[in-house]
């Protein structure tokens, strides 16, 4: 579906989202979750569980899920000298040992300091990023870093989810296919996604692929521009493969139906997209943005959450259901007490 030539503006994907929508906790089953299905030709909305999700796909339908993982990207570390308390929320690693980080309270920590996270693992900050970050270097004894992550490390939860981590989200904050490490943030459409439901998708003859974009914190930046040719999206790391890449042009040569699991599997997909109906593989950084209009000519279906207003994940949804269709249909969702945001209900556009 192409939307109608209107240049849409930051405004124009506003609404008011009451904290009372805001899903704080997951759903104790993950396929619990309400699951609101728009048919964009016929213009209709019907309302079922994400468990149903199965009864809308047929034989030799391609399925594309982004298997990034992600990391226990926030540590907790003490100032040598005064013992302050400072939050580090770790962003990209830049060599060995060396990341571009956020810090909490920032204007406490400068070049030269030194914060301690245990017995013998400490970072130095040596540098001040353009983005109002920090570069700091790692220094441990012995052991594996991501080990030692793992250990320290407390899950990155989106700052709208207003408690602290706990031990279940290490589980629940992943998606079960998760397999490539190196996201800050979840690839929430793919985590209502059971072993059960994959393994009958499969039974019925949809062929599932993979996609990697590691998703970076710049997924819950606002977009502060009225004129939304003026936003520069963060950079992510992403690899399309070439198993991918020719599952998903033989789909199209077959007239195959494709659906993508969340905005980030379509934003690598729309990436690669180098004439028209055929992707070639890659690998690389991608700041692709998405906002109506815009001709999608890969995907035939997506899975997605309800987002937050004046998002970029709000933007490319209305691109791809249509502007109008979705600001009904979150309408309805309250309406109906929908979920929403990243442990919230579910959406699926045809």
């Amino acid at each position: 579906m192409i939307e109608k030539k209107k240049k849409y503006k930051l405004s124009d994907f506003r609404y008011q989202l009451p904290k009372k929508f805001i899903a704080q906790k997951p759903k104790q089953k993950r396929d619990g979750s309400k699951m609101m299905v728009l048919n964009r030709e016929e213009q209709t909305i019907k309302h079922k569980k994400f468990s149903d999700i199965t009864d809308y796909f047929q034989k030799n339908d391609l399925l594309i899920l982004n298997n990034t993982k992600v990391f226990p990207a926030k540590l907790y570390a003490t100032k040598d000298r005064t013992d302050a308390k400072v939050e580090i929320f770790l962003l990209r690693e830049l060599g060995d040992r060396l990341w571009e980080v956020l810090v909490k309270p920032a204007r406490k920590v400068r070049i030269g300091n030194k914060l301690i996270l245990s017995d013998g693992l400490f970072c130095d900050v040596i540098d001040n990023t353009v983005s109002g970050g920090r570069v700091v270097r790692f220094e441990f004894e012995k052991g594996n870093f991501d080990d030692i992550l793992d250990k320290l490390g407390h899950p990155p939860l989106p700052p709208y989810i207003e408690r602290p981590a706990t031990a279940s989200d290490k589980e629940r904050y992943q998606t079960v296919y998760a397999e490539k490490r190196g996201a800050v943030a979840a690839p929430i459409a793919g985590l209502h996604f059971t072993p059960q439901i994959l393994k009958k998708l499969e039974k019925k003859g949809v062929n599932i692929y993979y996609i990697t974009l590691h998703i970076g914190l710049g997924t819950f930046k606002p977009v502060q521009v009225e004129d939304l040719n003026r936003h520069h999206m963060d950079s992510e790391y992403f690899e399309v493969s070439p198993s991918t890449a020719v599952a998903i042009n033989e789909a199209k040569r077959k007239r195959r139906r494709i659906f993508a699991v969340g905005t980030s599997t379509v934003r690598a997909l729309e990436t690669v997209n180098v004439s028209g109906f055929q992707i070639s593989p890659k690998k690389g950084w991608t700041n692709k943005f998405i906002h109506p209009p815009h001709e999608f000519k890969i995907v035939d279906g997506l899975i997605t959450n309800f987002h937050q207003p004046e998002s970029t994940l709000l933007m490319l949804t209305s691109s791809f259901g249509g502007y109008k269709f979705i600001k009904d249909a979150y309408k309805v969702a309250k309406q109906k007490n929908y979920r929403f945001l990243s442990y919230g209900d579910s959406m699926l556009i045809t």
